[in-house]
């Protein structure tokens, strides 16, 4: 449904149509969801990290991923459950994440959009000319 709102100019009034609110998820976001999901029943910080820097080339902090998670659980994206304990003296349990009907949906959603935009662009040749 459209929103609308009346905005006073100087000596004038304007009525404009809002967009309806969408939240896309962000890089990290959807990284870190399809992550998840590719994971499965391993789905838990270190395992999420090694998978985003396997794709990213790049150093990723578990922290970071931690970070970006309790985001994803406080959107309702993902959930999380604590496992066992490590076998070893004082070993901490693992946090294991799971994709939720939003978040799959989610996921879906911004598929269809950037499949749908890439359809729209250009053939993009590697070494042209590009636009600065």
């Amino acid at each position: 449904m459209k929103r609308k709102k009346m905005l006073r100019g100087p000596d004038f009034f304007t009525i404009v149509e809002l967009m309806p609110e969408r939240s896309y998820l962000g890089e990290l976001e959807l990284m870190l969801l399809l992550a998840v999901i590719h994971l499965g029943e391993e789905a838990y910080g270190v395992p999420i990290a090694r998978e985003l820097e396997k794709y990213r080339k790049a150093d990723v902090a578990v922290s970071s991923v931690y970070a970006a998670l309790e985001r994803l659980q406080a959107k309702g994206l993902i959930t999380s459950m604590l496992g066992d304990p490590t076998p070893e003296r004082g070993g901490k349990a693992k946090r294991f994440f799971r994709i939720t009907k939003e978040g799959r949906r989610q996921v879906q959603e911004m598929r269809r959009v950037l499949t749908h935009l890439w359809q729209k662009m250009p053939d993009m040749k590697m070494g042209a000319a590009e636009e600065s």
